[in-house]
């Protein structure tokens, strides 16, 4: 239709969106290792949900409780019901009443 503007994002250069693969990419790797240490038991779930690093802040609660030894789906599923978390949420998007509860159920 003539005279409408189209609602499309900005185009960006090529450089920009390599960066941003870059970015996400190393995000993605961080996030891996971050997992394989709490596995390990060399970090704990307490202490990343207090004072989670940058690239945790983007991670769904629900992949870093499976991430834990003994949190099964059905295990995380309890506790996020238990401090109301939706399986969709964030670190970074949970209050601080979630967090702290959470972190409270792990310190049992």
């Amino acid at each position: 239709m003539a005279g409408e503007r189209s609602e499309r994002a900005p185009a960006h250069t090529r450089d920009q969106r390599l960066r941003a693969l870059r970015q996400a990419n190393e995000i993605r790797s961080q996030r891996a290792a971050l997992k394989k240490e709490l596995a390990s038991g060399r970090v704990r779930i307490e202490d990343v949900l207090a004072q989670p690093p940058a690239y945790a802040k983007t991670a769904k609660v629900q992949d870093l409780l499976l991430a834990v030894p003994k949190v099964g789906p059905s295990r995380a599923a309890r506790f996020l019901g238990r401090c109301r978390i939706a399986p969709s949420k964030t670190v970074r998007g949970m209050t601080e009443r979630q967090r702290g509860e959470l972190i409270e159920l792990f310190r049992r």
